[in-house]
């Protein structure tokens, strides 16, 4: 396909996308589910489990070979561009509070899904389609346990801003155990692609490289100051440019050393110098962002993903015993791990839901998986089930716990974020659109 052939076909199928996206979430609205949840069940219908079952032709026309590049280049800009948000309204003094139940519930929110999800695929070996040729089978087990220990990090945060709750105890102390939740999970994962290709190199390269990642951020936290006042010198085109520069930046370098463009993008929106015209630049990607470019990131997952093969008796077993070990792995983890660092019931309920949705890093790591050869076709489709399923069941969730117990959103802000949050950008930017459900 030429140059510009290849350019008029991304135009279709970037309609094709928005369109179906609003749609489903229109769809969706009366159940509850925010629209990240619309847009892994758009680019599902838009894959061969749905749309190339049924109009092969029309998928191949709209989603040619040469076409799935180009969406995940571009969903990728949008998620770092989102994640780089989200960590920009993070506040790091939220931290401090919270921060052994946060340590706390990602210990437990990786070890035991890990343990459950690698444990159950052991037992299955042989008899469920897991492993493709040539791959060892303590390979492919320890990735299903990493991949099920994940939390969706930026959706998670997606979440978390659509519905209002950055400003909740039970959204902060989620944040920050999600961060340190998934920065554990990459590594690991990082370990597991160590061990397929035989060498350490991969492994020892996100260790150090996420040391090297925390000195830089935190000279940048004691240079605000300073920043501020070069940044105050500069007009508004020189003060984006200079954010978006920084952004791929840090973003190209976590994506280098193994642990994703998402964590340098989230970790620089945290550390970053705030003020009102800085709040004006970043504000201005917000649409662009959310409304345009994340959408295009799910639909290329969906297009790797069949859900025909679970028309397998024993496959779609597998697929009911990982979505259980998931939850309880997770939910129940989290939820035990924050009542064990104090917590209230209706807090730590909360925290285990969100912790529970895996989305798009579950996506992610599994299309690592699967284009380093650790996962058959199969296990994929398995896994994308899981991260969709453990996702749809967040935000119901969150309205069932507040009906049960009439909602601890006020009561539980953290001490010391009220302040913070003046410098803020305000949540409703989220909803500017009509995003929030």
């Amino acid at each position: 396909m030429s140059t510009t052939a290849l350019g008029t076909a991304f135009l279709l199928a970037v309609v094709v996308i928005l369109l179906l996206c609003r749609g489903v979430a229109l769809l969706l609205r009366p159940l509850g589910q925010p629209p990240v949840v619309a847009e892994m069940i758009a680019g599902v219908l838009l894959g061969p489990s749905v749309l190339g079952l049924v109009l092969p032709s029309v998928e191949h026309h709209l989603f040619p070979a040469d076409l799935r590049p180009m969406l995940y280049v571009t969903g990728q800009l949008g998620l770092t561009l989102f994640m780089f948000q989200s960590g920009y309204e993070f506040r790091l003094e939220r931290i401090r509070p919270v921060l052994r139940s946060a340590a706390l519930i990602s210990v437990a929110g990786s070890t035991v899904p890990l343990l459950l999800g690698a444990g159950l695929t052991w037992a299955v070996r042989g008899s469920v389609d897991t492993s493709p040729p040539g791959v060892p089978l303590h390979v492919t087990v320890l990735f299903v346990g990493v991949t099920l220990a994940i939390t969706a990090f930026p959706m998670l945060a997606r979440i978390i801003t659509e519905n209002g709750l950055s400003g909740t105890s039970f959204g902060t102390i989620s944040l920050a155990a999600g961060a340190l939740d998934d920065v554990a999970a990459w590594i690991l994962l990082a370990g597991v692609v160590s061990l397929a290709r035989g060498s350490a190199h991969t492994v020892v390269l996100a260790t150090t490289g996420a040391a090297g990642l925390v000195a830089v951020l935190v000279a940048l936290v004691r240079l605000r100051a300073p920043l501020l006042r070069a940044c105050e010198r500069l007009s508004s085109e020189q003060l984006l440019l200079g954010t978006l520069l920084l952004l791929c930046l840090s973003a190209w370098y976590t994506d280098r050393i193994g642990l994703y463009a998402v964590f340098g993008a989230f970790s620089l929106g945290a550390a970053y110098p705030r003020s009102p015209r800085i709040d004006r630049a970043i504000e201005q990607t917000a649409p662009l962002s959310r409304t345009l470019l994340l959408p295009l990131f799910f639909t290329y997952s969906g297009l790797n993903t069949d859900t025909g093969l679970l028309g397998d008796p024993r496959l779609l077993l597998f697929a009911v015993g990982c979505t259980a070990a998931a939850v309880v792995g997770k939910f129940g983890a989290c939820w035990a791990a924050a009542r064990l660092a104090g917590q209230p019931s209706g807090v730590a309920l909360r925290i285990g839901t969100l912790m529970n949705a895996r989305g798009l890093m579950q996506l992610i790591a599994i299309n690592v998986g699967l284009s380093e050869g650790i996962v058959s076709p199969s296990m994929f489709t398995v896994l994308v089930m899981v991260a969709v399923v453990t996702t749809v069941m967040a935000t119901p969730l969150l309205r069932l716990w507040d009906r049960w117990d009439g909602g601890v959103r006020e009561e539980q802000e953290p001490a010391g974020a009220g302040a913070a949050d003046d410098a803020s950008w305000p949540v409703e930017a989220a909803a500017a659109d009509g995003r929030t459900p």
